[in-house]
């Protein structure tokens, strides 16, 4: 039996043999993660077969990239399982050669480079990624197929629990291409951010800065907020204050914003445009409240933007500033930043759209670039699959919040299930669920981890984003489902 090969199949074998051999000699004393060991890159270039004549020259377009070990993991090891799960349909006996010329390799770069327990360790995700093809979760790869045949360009979906870690992607990097999206790539992550956000605020009330009950006019007296809105409904969304990006009433009216996503073609021609933070809280605090402050719960963009405000003020620093310090320089978020008027998302990435129609006529636009302003700290940050993962665990599992505060955090709203920034929901297979997921224009991230952090489900995702949010249903049920797969036996105990 023989198999042809794209171009796009040889690099990924190039790369998951080439990378896992460069992932022992970084994880060795000495080592480089761009530079395989001597003798481990030997064995790959003396390999035989069909694995043999790939691996003896390097594709066009083959390229080990990542400035961390975790980043070149990422790479490698996911093409190691996706190499196997190739070679296995077709050709059996060159995915059993490819299998053992990888670990002969691993295991020459390993005596060739010093190895201690980091390269042990190292070798044995490899090998676990080798052969996690035959163990593959093929309910989670169903959903995720689903999701593209609904609509959505491409799916990077992360996977962290007691059978350690999956990762999968189903879909296009862009739209009508055949490249997936990339592993790990920078999404823009949507009102996940709020998240972040609120556990700034609560790391405030830990330090005696803040508190959740006092008036935030005590903070910022210069907009004359109502002096009995605290600090605790801004971040759960009872404050009454309107909604900057529109207001949408029970009786179906509605009250318009500044130009969101929610606006079509409008959005689209003042995507570039420059908003501060101020003038968003004025701009809302200029329409009529929703309700009594408490009385009601109401999402808003708004109540996240105050409490970027607040944390300046508090601070004497930028929001962006307190980020760094407090979360992601602790956390070693290496792909997440926290913006205010950058336009370009970092590479990898996969791309966003946004579709309107004028006059009967259709236009899909890339809108990968954009000025996050118009959302400020209701959704602007961009992440990863893997620093989302890294983020909700450790605010699950207590690292990030004193254990009375991530309590207080998970207290919700009666009948709606959000607290202080997070959602709380029950687990198909018991105990509770942490959430808070977000859409931004053509870009979304999933973010949920069991009540321990010891099981997580991250993902980024691209599709075609328009004013009546159409793909919004279909967003709700594979969530759902993909909850139900993940966390159905063992979330929360």
């Amino acid at each position: 039996m023989s198999v042809a090969l794209s171009d796009q199949d040889k690099i990924t074998l190039w790369i998951g043999a080439w990378g896992a051999v460069s992932l022992i000699s970084a994880a060795s004393a000495g080592g480089s993660a761009h530079k395989a060991g001597t003798d481990g890159s030997l064995a790959l270039a003396t390999a035989t077969g069909l694995v043999g004549h790939v691996l003896g020259s390097k594709p066009k377009g083959a390229q080990l990239g990542g400035k961390s070990v975790a980043a070149l993991a990422d790479q490698a090891l996911p093409a190691l399982t996706t190499a196997m799960d190739l070679l296995s349909k077709h050709d059996p006996a060159e995915a059993s050669n490819y299998r053992s010329t990888v670990l002969v390799a691993v295991e020459a770069a390993m005596r060739g480079q010093r190895s201690g327990p980091a390269a042990a360790e190292m070798a044995r995700k490899i090998a676990a990624a080798l052969d996690a093809a035959e163990q593959d979760r093929p309910g989670l790869r169903k959903i995720m197929q689903k999701m593209v045949e609904s609509g959505f360009v491409g799916v990077e979906l992360r996977v962290h629990d007691g059978r350690g870690e999956w990762l999968g992607r189903a879909g296009a990097r862009e739209l009508g291409g055949t490249e997936q999206p990339p592993v790990n790539g920078h999404v823009r992550i949507g009102s996940n951010t709020k998240t972040f956000t609120a556990v700034l605020v609560l790391q405030l009330v830990a330090e005696g800065k803040a508190g959740l009950d006092v008036p935030v006019d005590d903070y910022l007296p210069e907009f004359g907020l109502d002096r009995r809105i605290t600090v605790r409904m801004l971040l759960q969304h009872t404050s009454g204050i309107f909604n900057f990006t529109g207001e949408y009433y029970p009786d179906g009216t509605s009250a318009p914003g500044i130009a969101a996503t929610n606006s079509g073609k409008e959005w689209v021609d003042n995507r570039f445009k420059t908003y501060l933070p101020e003038e968003l809280v004025r701009l809302a605090l200029s329409k009529p409240a929703r309700f009594e402050p408490g009385s009601d719960w109401s999402y808003a963009n708004t109540n996240y933007v105050v409490a970027r405000l607040l944390i300046e003020k508090v601070t004497g620093n930028s929001y962006a500033e307190e980020m760094r310090r407090r979360i992601l320089e602790p956390l070693g978020l290496t792909g997440t930043r926290a913006l205010s008027t950058e336009i370009d998302v970092p590479e990898p990435h996969a791309h966003a759209y946004y579709r309107y129609e004028e006059g009967g006529q259709e236009t899909i636009v890339d809108v990968t670039r954009q000025n996050p302003s118009w959302i400020s700290s209701g959704g602007d940050m961009i992440s990863t699959s893997r620093d989302l993962h890294t983020f909700v665990s450790a605010l699950a599992s207590g690292r990030l919040l004193p254990a009375e505060l991530l309590a207080e955090m998970c207290v919700t709203y009666p009948g709606i299930g959000y607290g202080l920034g997070v959602m709380v929901q029950e687990a198909p297979g018991g105990g509770t669920v942490i959430t808070h997921n977000g859409g931004m224009a053509g870009h979304a991230a999933l973010m949920y981890s069991s009540q321990d952090g010891g099981t997580t489900l991250t993902a980024a995702l691209n599709y075609v984003d328009d004013a009546t949010m159409s793909l919004g249903p279909v967003f709700q049920e594979v969530t759902q489902e993909l909850v139900t797969e993940v966390f159905g036996g063992d979330a929360g105990q």
